[in-house]
């Protein structure tokens, strides 16, 4: 059995899914068109900011709040109807993160490339 690299995990992920720039998420927001999520850890948050209008959801408990049942589509904080776009620091861990969410079934969704990065070199408000 052969272990794949995170460049081989990444490289299939992006085969498959689909990718956005900054400002295509920005439009996306200000239509009201998705839910922005940022998959960052929360320490990552704190020493760079929060990007407005995203719900943080860390990497590791993205499918727990996904799962459909979950308190933030029961409280109106995420809209299942909506496509989910997903953002990490730069773009590796979204990729994987959107693969992962398609297999449960997901299909409007998708990461904004160079994450955060690319997010904060746009129009964008970080607070």
């Amino acid at each position: 059995m052969t272990i794949k690299s995170i460049q081989t995990l990444f490289s299939e992920a992006m085969q498959e899914i689909k990718t956005i720039n900054a400002d295509e998420a920005l439009k996306m927001v200000e239509e009201n068109n998705c839910n922005l999520i940022d998959i960052r850890e929360g320490n990552e948050l704190e020493s760079t900011g929060k990007v407005e209008n995203s719900v943080h959801i860390p990497r590791g408990k993205l499918e727990i709040y996904l799962d459909p049942n979950s308190a933030l589509f029961q409280q109106g904080v995420l809209d299942q109807n909506k496509e989910m776009v997903l953002f990490c620091a730069g773009g590796v861990r979204s990729a994987l993160a959107v693969k992962a969410l398609k297999n449960m079934g997901y299909e409007k969704i998708s990461h904004i490339e160079g994450g955060f990065g690319s997010i904060s070199q746009s129009k964008f408000k970080i607070v």
